[in-house]
């Protein structure tokens, strides 16, 4: 499943994503016919999965990253499907190394911010 459309922009810290999948009627993430915001975690981890893999170096055998925790999460609309237009999805690295990541992300529609909140990603999990 695959819910960002677009990587709009991105470096060592940072990823700008977009996302139109919002308002498809066959999300699926859709439960009793509307997408909760809370699906917005979901989003947010799309993104840094792609920019996990666009930091990572060319050589390096592809890992499984595992969403491990979220807080701070705060959803400020009820529901993603009802917006129209594209959805911006920033994920920005905060700390890390090479088995745990904290990232800050934001979930933005136009200037009004919907979700915000922190997560940590581990890394081959297996191995530690």
């Amino acid at each position: 499943m695959c819910l960002l459309e677009n990587v709009l922009e991105w470096n060592g810290q940072r990823i700008v994503c977009e996302a139109l999948s919002h308002t498809d009627p066959m999300n699926p993430l859709r439960a009793a016919d509307r997408l909760g915001a809370a699906t917005g975690v979901e989003y947010a981890a799309q993104a840094m999965a792609v920019h996990g893999a666009l930091v990572a170096p060319s050589d390096a055998a592809p890992t499984q990253g595992y969403l491990t925790s979220v807080r701070g999460l705060s959803l400020h609309v009820d529901r993603l499907d009802d917006l129209a237009g594209p959805l911006r999805v920033t994920a920005e690295r905060m700390s890390g190394d090479s088995r745990l990541i904290l990232y800050q992300f934001h979930i933005h529609h136009g200037e009004r911010c919907l979700i915000e909140g922190r997560a940590s990603v581990v890394l081959d999990a297996q191995t530690l």
